[in-house]
């Protein structure tokens, strides 16, 4: 079979995959005898009878159409289609997309192709979606395009199962230029960023839409970042990059507003920024809030949170009010007496918090294990 053939040669150099794909590929040629017509219209009323076509629908698509004399290949394509289990208003949107597939060759450029896709993995239900969701796919050339892409995209994953895992979610990487977008960018982030593949495929396995950006909105992304202050140099760079391209200067500047409210100077943002990005992926009703508890409940400073950004982003009721619940407790019985070190009691691990503030204190405040239950759990 194709699908075990493919999963056995795993990062093969292109030549030798594309080798392997065809010579494994088998074929099914459908065709029926069709009718033929003179009639340069005769299409309009084939595609109403045969696809369920209005005939104004009819009419747009068949001009594409317009040379064609027989409905033998026609047939033969709608067939095939249909044995996919694409039909219905599914068929008519595939043809009305691209007429010019019922020209084509059901053995040479169909069936290939759809065996490739159910040889990645694909289910019936997952082939028709992928084909509704990213309609490119059925035209793009086999050899010279979908096999070339399969080979960068499943060496900078790194793994047939990583990239199979981003396919069945993001099966429009097969559509992305990747010849002309992604190795360019990959290789501005490498010469003129100092960013190796290695540290690069970090962000793009978890985040693939960061590398597939155009190269100019890369460089202007980049140029954005260095106008903030950040350099190059910082080994936080490429997630700063990813966080600003998620976040558009709308939401930067409101964020910027709201902790200029607490007191932040925009180099303390900015500081935070680089120690913890991902405190802009929170509202700003939620970081709010956050602010709110971490300044007037628990006696954090403005300041001190600009230094230990990671408080903004742990959950309020999963973790920071179970600890300051906790905290209270011991303060009161009088195991809590220095404020040292404070965030350490909210940054630690849950084992460790365990570990170091209730297991020592279950015997004589049995409750304490509850009152920490999101934790202790």
């Amino acid at each position: 079979m194709l699908h075990s053939t493919i999963r056995r040669h795993a990062l093969l150099p292109l030549p030798q995959l594309q080798r392997i794909f065809f010579a494994t590929s088998t074929s099914s040629h459908l065709s029926g005898g069709g009718t033929s017509s003179r009639d340069p219209h005769f299409m309009v009323q084939y595609l109403v009878n045969s696809c369920g076509f209005s005939m104004e629908e009819a009419s747009k698509a068949s001009k594409p159409l317009a040379h064609l004399r027989s409905t033998e290949n026609p047939d033969a394509v709608l067939a095939f289609f249909r044995s996919q289990g694409i039909d219905g208003p599914n068929l008519r949107k595939t043809i009305s997309r691209r007429p010019a597939l019922l020209c084509w060759n059901v053995e040479s450029n169909l069936t290939p192709k759809f065996q490739f896709l159910r040889d990645l993995g694909l289910s019936e239900s997952d082939l028709v979606d992928v084909i509704m969701t990213n309609p490119p796919i059925v035209c793009l050339n086999l050899q010279h395009t979908l096999l070339p892409r399969l080979s960068v995209w499943e060496n900078l994953f790194g793994s047939r199962e990583l990239l199979l895992k981003n396919l069945r979610k993001r099966f429009w990487l097969m559509c992305n230029n990747v010849e002309n977008v992604v190795r360019s960018n990959l290789n501005f982030l490498r010469d003129e960023c100092d960013i190796p593949l290695e540290r690069a495929s970090l962000v793009f396995k978890k985040y693939p839409t960061f590398i597939v950006q155009k190269p100019d909105s890369l460089r202007a992304l980049v140029d954005r970042a260095e106008g903030m202050g950040f350099t190059r140099r910082s080994p936080m760079f490429l997630w700063i990059l990813d966080i600003l391209f998620k976040t558009n200067r709308e939401k930067l500047d409101a964020h910027s507003k709201l902790m200029s409210s607490f007191g932040w100077s925009i180099s303390e943002f900015c500081t935070a920024i680089e120690k913890q990005p991902c405190f802009l992926n929170i509202s700003t009703d939620i970081l709010r809030i956050k602010m709110e508890f971490l300044i007037k409940d628990i006696g954090f400073t403005p300041s001190a949170i600009a230094k230990r950004p990671r408080l903004l982003v742990f959950s309020l009721k999963k973790r920071m009010i179970p600890r300051f619940q906790v905290m209270k407790k011991l303060k009161s019985e009088g195991f809590w007496t220095s404020d040292d070190n404070l965030h350490m009691f909210f940054i630690i691990s849950d084992l460790e918090f365990l570990n170091k503030f209730i297991l020592p204190y279950k015997d004589k405040f049995p409750k304490l294990l509850e009152i920490s239950g999101a934790v202790a759990e």
